[in-house]
């Protein structure tokens, strides 16, 4: 049965204050940054095989700061090289940040920024319609297959727009993380049919697996304080909770007994640790890196 709760995408200006609290409250970025600057440069090293110019797009880019990081690591493995950046974002308020902050930023001469406001989904289908023949080296998926309505054609589709010696790079919560518990629970009331939503590495590499394609795979550790998730009416709290559900004004809308069976999961040990007199859920994520098809 299709959830008779609203899905927190429908209101961009909600999604972006809950978003913006939990990288504010979680170590999300901080483990993005050690895995591209410790694992990345060796992935990235073989793209492009002396390639004067680089082709790179960023699916669901968001405010570009992780792109950013990336980018100058694949510059700092391939230096002299021109990079041509096609950026997938559908909010405008993210992509208006992304902008600004490469107007900022010095040193990016040698990159070109192709600016799409739109989905995955509509990114693929403009693709095919004006049936472009360019090759990417690098392209990367962070945190955004929960958007899509079938995750294994979208891999499929940027695989295939992979150069010889390109990499797919794919980051999404673990299936160990306290999201998969939180969702293998619930997914019946809180996930959207329209979306995948729902889907964690485990997911994908299972899908993989079945198909027989081969795949690297790493796990970075994270955290998210979710304290002031158990305090009734505080503001904080109703946004994390929010953002966790994936549902707008969960608190609100949701039958009581939804709510107190997902504020239970979300302090059992399977989801959290508490230390200090804080609530920390756990928020590992899932990387899974994917070459160019043969």
């Amino acid at each position: 049965m299709a959830s008779p709760l609203k899905s927190l995408i429908y209101d961009d200006d909600r999604y972006q204050k809950s978003f913006k609290l939990f990288l504010e409250r979680s170590s999300e970025h901080q483990c993005m940054r050690d895995f591209i600057h410790n694992s990345l440069p060796d992935i990235l090293a073989s793209v492009g095989n002396r390639k004067s110019q680089l082709n790179v797009i960023g699916v669901g880019s968001g405010e570009g700061i992780v792109d950013l990081e990336m980018l100058s690591q694949l510059c700092q493995k391939h230096p002299g090289v021109l990079v041509d950046n096609e950026v997938v974002e559908p909010s405008s308020q993210q992509l208006y940040k992304y902008k600004v902050m490469v107007a900022q930023k010095p040193d990016l001469e040698h990159i070109t920024f192709t600016w799409n406001k739109m989905t995955a989904s509509e990114f693929e289908e403009q693709w095919r319609q004006k049936n472009i023949t360019k090759k990417a080296d690098f392209i990367h998926m962070l945190q955004m297959l929960y958007y899509v309505k079938d995750p294994g054609a979208t891999i499929s589709f940027f695989r295939s727009l992979l150069d010889k010696n390109g990499k797919l790079l794919i980051i999404l919560v673990s299936g160990e993380s306290g999201w998969g518990k939180l969702w293998r629970t619930f997914r019946s009331q809180l996930c959207n049919t329209e979306i995948s939503q729902c889907v964690t590495t485990a997911d994908i590499k299972s899908l993989l697996d079945a198909h027989g394609v081969p795949y690297q795979s790493y796990e970075l550790q994270s955290h998210m304080d979710i304290t002031e998730c158990f305090t009734e009416g505080d503001q904080t709290g109703e946004l994390l909770l929010d953002f966790l559900t994936e549902v707008l004004d969960f608190s609100r809308t949701a039958s009581p007994e939804l709510r107190q069976g997902v504020l239970r999961l979300l302090r059992d040990s399977q989801c959290s640790v508490e230390t200090g007199g804080r609530v920390l859920f756990n928020n590992n994520l899932g990387v899974i890196v994917l070459d160019a098809l043969s």
